[in-house]
């Protein structure tokens, strides 16, 4: 059973993936998650530790999504599965959630620390990716992951908005043969 602590920060997720950033107070999220009042401002004081406590809940649970998907990848088609499949994952089930992860980032954009935990994240999945692209022979690891990264970001962000089925693998693909090809 999930703590108090726990149910609070689910229930921030969902709050800010589905209605924004100003859902998230101390009373709506105890309110979401069925606590007494009070109990979130138990955990997370301020609303900045809060939004703090949320982003690296986010990190955390994205961090062991992508450590399960993020297996040895040996071909390139096997690295265009994975990065389609982590696509799927957060644009579908885990929609909320990176809807969240995106609209506390543009909030905290300039408050020095707030997202260092996501960064963090995001160096971890660079370097996991750059590595793989450079044992599958990418001439630019370097370019690649970036270019990689940079594709999956606006497919994510297309079909969070505009596109909820836009294709995914399609893009991956090209992205990815293209990072191998020798020139």
């Amino acid at each position: 059973m999930a703590t108090t602590r726990e149910r609070a920060l689910e229930a921030a997720v969902r709050l800010v993936g589905e209605q924004g950033v100003r859902a998230l107070t101390h009373g709506r999220v105890d309110a979401a998650a069925a606590l007494p009042k009070g109990s979130t401002s138990n955990w997370f004081r301020t609303r900045d530790a809060l939004i703090a406590g949320v982003l690296v809940w986010i990190a955390e649970q994205e961090r062991a999504g992508l450590i399960a998907a993020m297996e040895p990848v040996r071909t390139g088609d096997e690295l265009i599965d994975v990065m389609t499949g982590i696509i799927e994952e957060v644009t579908g089930r885990q929609a909320a959630r990176t809807r969240a992860r995106y609209a506390l980032f543009l909030e905290t954009a300039n408050a020095p620390g707030a997202g260092s935990s996501m960064r963090s994240q995001r160096s971890m999945f660079e370097t996991w990716i750059r590595e793989r692209l450079a044992l599958l022979g990418s001439p630019d690891p370097d370019t690649a992951s970036r270019t990689l990264l940079a594709t999956s970001a606006g497919i994510i962000v297309n079909r969070l908005t505009v596109s909820p089925g836009a294709p995914i693998r399609p893009a991956v693909e090209l992205v990815v043969r293209a990072s191998l090809a020798r020139h």
